[in-house]
């Protein structure tokens, strides 16, 4: 008997041809499916460069990319396992490979451990190998070589189960594995080695002999049993003059003899070595096809609430839900963990470089929560962009963000609380949230204060020096040379001076240069902090006698009304966000010209630090679904909503691959706007949709029957005190006149071209009479759908049917997008298109301050900004006593204000504080934390 030949070279070509026909397939729905190996070389053996150019080879037969990453032979093993961990976070490598053997100071076993799971196409690690020997176990990818015998088995159509099979041979690599993959396919294994007992009485009684021992023509034909199969894996190299290499491969098996009694037989060359290669092949498109799946299959796993009435406090709901690990909150949304830093176990900052990776997906859909105009119990918008994300996500199995803003400590310790949400539809853990979370606004208010500090030490330097000393303080010399900072080059560009060698500026391009003779009057550039201390709202600086009489008046604001937050919150990246801060401006000279950050010099300094500010931060809902806090923007002077990166960022998220089906699988993100929609959402339309270039699919306008009354004619509500019977029983009449308030908040916002939802928060004391007046005036007024909600005492599942009515309404055409106005239009202009279209004025009244604001903003090149209204929230007008939906009033701008940055001009319309106060009874007086636990207490 002469035993057949298995074939491994045909075998593996076909392989080869049959993968690169899938990547062709593939490719025909999705062009970024680009299957990608990178070999890890250190060192110069020429048989590894053989085997590598054998693996290039056959990579470029199967359509794979493959490259090679060639370390010399000295690299620590440090350096190369910091390499090959920026290779596991190269989303474009599918496969990694370290070239063995590497060079003794190398642990062969880091090396390879270090390779991620799921990138690790040799089967190598610890966890592809223990899932291999575990019964049942799933490895990520089996070995080649082990991988490449069972292949050759199956294609030569050798029964398995329940064979005796022989391996001879224990190593890692192929003999351990092999062993293992035997016993899987049910056959009877026996795992032998050199030093076995009666190894030739144990061969005779296989059918299957794997060789791998590594000792040459070691197996003789006489030790096998009469038909078994033999696979050789052995690869020894013999000398012989007759080749050009003076060298042959053999194997581990006498292959003649063997062949006289086996019935199958693989060759040494071209039997497992051609397949070995061909598996790598194979688990790098594997491997490819598994990443660009799990792109596909990203699943939010909500977290069950125990619902309780009468609900409990917020931080008692909050306290009874155990969060997930933000890893794994970021997990199932698809950010890698190389994209995540954790901040703690429940939260944690999200790279930009995700945007990049993620360029390619099509956006989720963009919902924008605003309200009616609130009373100052406010009416859920919070509240209910975390109910609707947690039953879009929790409920409808949907990919959904909610993105809110950073609450300030003023208000959490001040009167209203925290802006987490609230009831059984909140952001947790709400302690953390509401207090320093990641450090955000802690980093604001020092570049904030340290730009006021530049600026009061320019000015007294240059007050108290000539021009020849200042610039030769402000360009000093060091080791000799005099060089300009890289900021200064900023300021030479401005003023037209060509010139980048210090020492060859005229007297006249020196104090140029160096004077900014900064016009005190003109300063509008104050410190902060996140504190409500209304007595900083005027103070006096400079009043040390070290300061030579350079006292003036000046105030602080809170944190979050710095343009610094501003500037955060629409800055579209890092470069944007260094470009901003830098020509923001801070005064005007003496001449008229306005003065920048980086006029100063300080634009670098404060871009790094918030340079970690700018990434938005990761944390979840009661449910467990992801949601984005980023920026906080004060609502009244600024624009009122979360950043323009954290909406992007989860807009990628949320999105669909270019393969998917997009109606079916689209996510979703929910972000909400400042104040009511005449507000916050007319803002977020023309200055952040602007900026960033995002359009809405739909508006919800948050309403509620409670401050629908109040518009309506009822009394007052005060906080603290016991709501009026009217808001405590059934009163349609009141209510009917209210709603003049929402029809005008829908009217506002359908001028957009932008579908409108409306939500009906509904509160405990409503009636079913109430809710359906509230629905009929919506609907009257043109809204898509008006829809009750209860998300505050039930969770996702009380917003169920406003999350369908939000899906259905998100996928309608909005062919008559556009803004409010143009830039082209003059300030007056811009301002008076608001007052009269969103507020309903008859006029608007500009105060002299103001029009010689303006006049200076436009004389500056500053006339094209859009514009920000600084106004009362408790009205449609600019007076708070006007309810429901006033018309005919004049609306008084007492001051136009510039944020040159963040690119806006505001304006105040009434008077309106910038640091608020501290009420008689705050509420901090009710926190604690508890010694034993470390929990905070008492608070919201």
């Amino acid at each position: 008997m002469v035993a057949s030949k298995i074939d491994g070279t045909a075998i593996a070509k076909t392989i080869r041809a049959k993968i690169a026909e899938e990547i062709k397939q593939k490719q025909q729905s999705n062009p970024r499916y680009k299957p990608s190996l990178t070999i890890v070389q250190v060192g110069d053996r020429s048989d590894s460069s053989t085997y590598i150019r054998m693996k290039l080879k056959a990579a470029e037969e199967a359509n794979i990319i493959c490259n090679i990453e060639h370390y010399p032979e000295d690299i620590t093993e440090a350096e190369l396992l910091e390499h090959i961990t920026r290779l596991n976070n190269d989303p474009s490598i599918h496969g990694i490979l370290v070239q063995l053997p590497v060079p003794k100071h190398i642990s062969e076993h880091a090396v390879t451990s270090q390779v991620a799971d799921d990138k690790d196409v040799d089967g190598f690690g610890v966890a592809n190998i223990g899932e291999l020997a575990k019964r049942g176990g799933k490895p990520l990818f089996v070995p080649c070589t082990p991988k490449g015998v069972m292949v050759l088995l199956k294609e030569t159509g050798v029964e398995i189960k329940g064979k005796n099979a022989v391996v001879l041979g224990r190593s890692d690599i192929v003999g351990s594995p092999v062993s293992y993959l035997l016993k899987n396919a049910d056959a009877t294994v026996t795992v032998c080695h050199s030093r076995t007992q009666g190894l030739q009485e144990i061969l005779k009684q296989a059918d299957i002999v794997v060789a791998a021992i590594g000792k040459p023509q070691f197996v003789k034909g006489d030790w096998l049993k009469q038909g078994a199969v033999v696979i050789d894996v052995g690869t020894n190299f013999q000398p012989d003059e007759s080749k050009k290499s003076g060298q042959k491969l053999i194997g581990d098996v006498d292959f003649d003899s063997a062949a006289e009694v086996a019935s199958q037989i693989t060759p040494v060359p071209g039997g497992v070595g051609p397949m070995t290669v061909a598996m790598l092949m194979q688990n790098v498109v594997d491997s490819a096809t598994a990443y660009f799946d799990k792109q596909k299959s990203r699943r939010i796993n909500p977290l069950p609430l125990k619902l309780k009435q009468p609900v409990p406090s917020d931080i008692d709901v909050s306290r009874a839900q155990h969060p997930k690990l933000i890893n794994k909150v970021a997990e199932e949304v698809g950010i890698a963990p190389y994209e995540l830093e954790p901040y703690g176990a429940y939260k944690g900052k999200v790279d930009l470089k995700l945007l990049d990776r993620l360029q390619h997906r099509r956006n989720g859909r963009y919902v924008l929560v605003a309200g009616i105009t609130p009373t100052p119990l406010g009416e859920g918008k919070s509240t209910t962009t975390v109910g609707l994300a947690q039953a879009l996500a929790g409920r409808l199995n949907r990919i959904c963000f909610a993105n809110v803003r950073q609450p300030s400590q003023g208000p959490t310790f001040g009167i209203k609380g925290g802006a987490a949400g609230g009831g059984y539809s909140q952001v947790i853990p709400m302690d953390e949230f509401n207090l320093h979370l990641t450090g955000d606004i802690h980093a604001i208010t020092a570049a904030n204060n340290l730009l006021a500090a530049a600026i009061e030490t320019r000015m007294f330097h240059e007050s108290t020096q000539k021009d020849g000393p200042l610039y030769r303080r402000l360009v000093p010399e060091k080791k000799g040379i005099r060089q300009f900072a890289p900021v200064m080059l900023k300021r030479l560009h401005k003023l037209g001076i060509d010139k980048t060698d210090p020492n060859s500026l005229s007297e006249d391009e020196i104090r140029r240069f160096a004077r900014l003779d900064i016009d005190p009057a003109t300063l509008t550039w104050r410190r902060v902090l996140d504190v409500n201390d209304r007595h900083l709202r005027g103070i006096t600086v400079g009043q040390a006698a070290t300061e030579k009489g350079h006292a003036r008046e000046t105030g602080f604001d809170i944190s979050v009304a710095s343009e610094c937050m501003a500037v955060l919150a629409l800055a579209t990246s890092l470069a944007d966000l260094r470009e901003r801060l830098g020509r923001m401006v801070v005064a005007s000279s003496r001449a008229g010209d306005p003065v920048t950050c980086d006029d100063i010099g300080a634009g670098g300094a404060l871009t790094a630090l918030m340079k970690d500010a700018i990434k938005p931060n990761l944390m979840q809902t009661l449910e467990g679904t992801p949601v984005f806090v980023h920026a906080g923007p004060f609502a009244n002077i600024s624009i009122g909503a979360s950043s323009v990166l954290a909406d992007k960022l989860a807009l990628k998220l949320a999105g669909t691959e270019p393969d998917e089906e997009v109606e079916e699988h689209t996510g979703f993100v929910v972000t909400e706007a400042g104040f009511d929609f005449t507000m916050g959402g007319e803002r977020f339309f023309n200055i952040k949709c602007r900026a960033s270039g995002l359009v809405p699919d739909t508006v919800v306008i948050v309403a509620t029957v409670r401050a629908l009354k109040v518009h309506g004619g009822g009394p007052e509500i005060s906080p603290g005190a016991q709501l009026p019977e009217v808001y405590r029983t059934e009163n349609v009449e009141i209510l009917k006149k209210g709603c003049v308030n929402l029809k005008k908040h829908i009217e506002n916002a359908r001028s957009f071209g932008v579908p409108v939802v409306v939500a009906i928060n509904k509160f405990a004391t409503d009636t079913e009479a109430e809710i359906q007046v509230v629905r009929e005036a919506a609907l009257a007024a043109g809204a898509e759908d008006a829809i009750p909600a209860n998300h505050w005492a039930e969770g996702g599942a009380g917003a169920i049917n406003l999350a369908k009515g939000v899906i259905k309404s998100t996928s309608l055409p909005k062919p008559n997008f556009k803004l409010l106005y143009g830039l082209e239009d003059s300030i007056q202009e811009r301002i008076e298109i608001i007052g009269k279209r969103m507020y309903g004025a008859s006029a608007v009244e500009f105060s002299e301050l103001a029009q010689k604001k303006v006049d200076t903003y436009q004389k500056q090149g500053f006339g094209n900004l859009p514009i920000c209204i600084a106004k009362t929230q408790y009205s449609l007008s600019h007076d708070p006593a006007l309810k429901g939906a006033p018309e005919g009033f004049v609306v008084p701008i007492r001051d136009v204000r510039m944020a040159a940055g963040a690119g806006y001009l505001y304006a105040l319309a009434a008077d309106i504080q910038t640091i608020p106060g501290l009420p008689t009874a705050p509420g901090y007086l009710n926190v604690d934390v508890d010694p034993e636990t470390g929990e905070v207490q008492g608070m919201f």
